[in-house]
């Protein structure tokens, strides 16, 4: 019977509280330093990619989720600075444990996983750009 009023007694504490809610969509949580999100991909200052398509991050990946189809750069169709780049480089994020190999595996630093941790999309239409 004691057990049983000490029980009651926690929950009577609880519903006098305030709650503590957080109105998600207007504000979010800042995320902690080491925080590992979305991918993403950078170029240099002047537009070209850092990504060279050596498809090393495709081979520390453990889920095996990166797939990267390298091409070749011509004279007149400059992507990266390297010989090649990533023609398809593509992530199945269905797939991937957000474990930071494919960033550590890069030698160009072209791949970073971001802080944004919105994976859904706002609209089912087709290629919608993200709302944010």
């Amino acid at each position: 019977m004691l057990d049983q009023v000490q029980g009651f007694s926690v929950t009577l504490l609880h519903v006098f509280r305030t709650p503590v809610t957080q109105r998600y969509p207007e504000y979010k949580r800042p995320v902690y330093p080491r925080f590992r999100g979305r991918h993403q991909l950078h170029r240099h200052e002047n537009g070209l990619e850092k990504c060279v398509g050596c498809s090393l991050c495709a081979a520390a990946c453990p889920s095996d989720c990166i797939r990267v189809v390298p091409a070749e750069n011509t004279v007149d169709n400059r992507v990266s600075a390297g010989e090649r780049y990533a023609r398809l480089y593509e992530i199945n994020l269905a797939r991937c444990i957000f474990c930071g190999s494919c960033e550590l595996a890069c030698p160009f630093h072209a791949i970073t996983l971001g802080t944004v941790f919105e994976l859904s999309e706002r609209s089912r239409e087709p290629g919608r750009a993200h709302a944010w």
